[in-house]
């Protein structure tokens, strides 16, 4: 059920929720967090369509912040999503004017869930300093994506400088199966140190060079990275010990092949995560990712990122 209110404002929207939900016996009471949504002057529908299907696993209200642009309507412009059209959650897509978009937390504060944590995503432009974001304020968990940036790189370095308990980005998120993957090979025998890695791929994409920040941060050995024009995301980790190199190799994007000395191939399903998979990690956890802060403050800085 897709309903629009052209001109309206946050009461009036607070009490058709209520009243939909009365009437259509849909219940909110299993909503476990309220996810607002920055996409700034974007299209929603890719956000929203994540988040959809995230709430399947996380039911929440979704609160979409959109701009309206330079000289349009003074007035909240809203739809309301329920049902099929909104997963698990209710979704609440915002169209506020120029001057109401000065005051997002004011704007969103009627329809935050009461009693329920709060989560901000920016899916697109990621703010300078998230925890100091007029959302950011409000929430307990920030996620930001690096990966939709222009410049990516720049996009880490104010992250670092702006770096907060709470704050995550998708970037971060895609290597979880990588670092998995790793950590579980050092740990079995031989257990020798790693005197050298090296992490390969596409030349701009931050997952690159948060997977060596980490390598940096955890194993403390030098780390190179080598940049591939239109690569496939994260294309291979070298870890090189006194009895060989461990080489974890996912050439297509979509198949890795694990090679170690004296043991044979092992081929290994490591697909590009989507969006959705991605967020909806996020959303499992509302205490702050301690290592993710590590990596980014410090890690970073030894590999030159």
């Amino acid at each position: 059920m897709i309903i629009d209110l052209p001109k309206t404002t946050t009461r009036d929207i607070n009490k058709r929720l209520v009243d939909e939900r009365d009437e259509g016996g849909a219940v909110a009471l299993g909503r476990v967090l309220t996810l607002i949504i920055d996409v700034g002057a974007h299209d929603p529908e890719a956000a929203i369509d994540a988040a959809n299907d995230a709430s399947r696993e996380h039911p929440c209200r979704v609160i979409v912040l959109t701009e309206k642009g330079p000289g349009k309507e003074s007035e909240l412009d809203a739809q309301i999503r329920l049902g099929g059209d909104a997963g698990a959650s209710e979704v609440v897509i915002l169209h506020p004017s120029e001057a109401q978009a000065r005051h997002l937390d004011t704007l969103v504060l009627p329809l935050l869930l009461p009693d329920a944590p709060i989560v901000a995503w920016w899916p697109y432009d990621a703010p300078d300093d998230p925890s100091q974001h007029p959302i950011g304020q409000l929430a307990r968990r920030r996620i930001t994506d690096s990966t939709e940036c222009s410049r990516p790189s720049d996009t880490l370095r104010r992250l670092a400088q702006g770096y907060a308990d709470g704050d995550t980005d998708l970037a971060w998120t895609r290597t979880t199966l990588w670092r998995g993957l790793i950590a579980a090979t050092l740990d079995q025998p031989p257990f020798e140190p790693v005197q050298r890695a090296v992490v390969s791929g596409e030349s701009t994409h931050p997952s690159v060079d948060l997977m060596a920040a980490w390598l940096a941060y955890a194993l403390n050995c030098p780390v190179e990275i080598e940049r591939q024009a239109d690569a496939p995301a994260i294309t291979q980790v070298r870890l090189e010990r006194k009895s060989g190199p461990i080489v974890l190799d996912r050439p297509d994007g979509k198949t890795a092949a694990l090679r170690q000395p004296d043991q044979p191939e092992h081929r290994i399903a490591l697909p590009i995560r989507q969006l959705r998979e991605c967020l909806a990690e996020e959303l499992r956890r509302l205490d702050a990712d301690e290592v993710y802060g590590e990596v980014l403050r410090k890690g970073m800085t030894k590999v030159g990122a």
